[in-house]
């Protein structure tokens, strides 16, 4: 048996192992194959965090140029509101919005397709998340009055609006008994925690 070629060739594997370092075994999945889809973590969404600038160029990188960006602006009682509505299939998936010319302060989430870090997204059935909102829920407000909102179990930035039916006093909480049945219909990032 030769050794020579083996000897010969153990440098150039050990330096390929080093240029190897950063390389990850998942990229080789199949669902990484046409791009990593974007989740909603503790810190963000996608790459997207608090110490992005509220800017097209920094908010698409951080979406992976996966959506068509429209920008506008708010009023938010005395406070302006810059935003960006990221569009896909001619549908606002996600809205992102903060101070002009300051950072993200929040992150809206309509996409099927993105999930918590936890594994839950849209659809997902209050019951698989909560035995009860007390203590985490709260009627939403705004455009939202109508759903509930509940913080995530495991995060201080992330939280859970649900929308269901139930015939109550308007203005009031659902029950528990008529929340379980709920679902998630939209994720939500803050950068000021809960």
């Amino acid at each position: 048996m030769n050794l020579r070629p083996l000897l010969l060739g153990l440098p150039i594997l050990l330096t390929g192992c080093s240029a190897l370092s950063n390389f990850s075994w998942s990229s080789l999945s199949p669902t990484n194959w046409f791009g990593s889809s974007l989740r909603v973590t503790e810190e963000g969404v996608g790459s997207i965090t608090a110490a992005t600038a509220m800017n097209q160029d920094a908010i698409n990188e951080g979406l992976n140029g996966d959506y068509r960006l429209r920008s506008g602006m708010a009023g938010n009682g005395d406070r302006l509101i810059s935003f960006y509505q990221a569009m896909k299939d001619a549908q606002v998936k996600l809205i992102i919005s903060g101070q002009p010319k300051g950072t993200v302060e929040r992150i809206d989430v309509m996409d099927k397709n993105i999930s918590s870090q936890w594994g839950v997204k849209l659809d997902t059935p209050f019951s698989d998340i909560f035995e009860q909102a007390y203590g985490a829920c709260q009627k939403a407000t705004g455009d939202d009055a109508e759903s509930v909102e509940c913080v995530a179990p495991e995060s201080k930035h992330v939280s859970y609006l649900f929308t269901g039916i139930w015939h109550g006093p308007e203005g009031l909480m659902p029950s528990n008994d008529a929340l379980k049945n709920w679902k998630v219909s939209k994720i939500i990032w803050r950068a000021q925690a809960h």
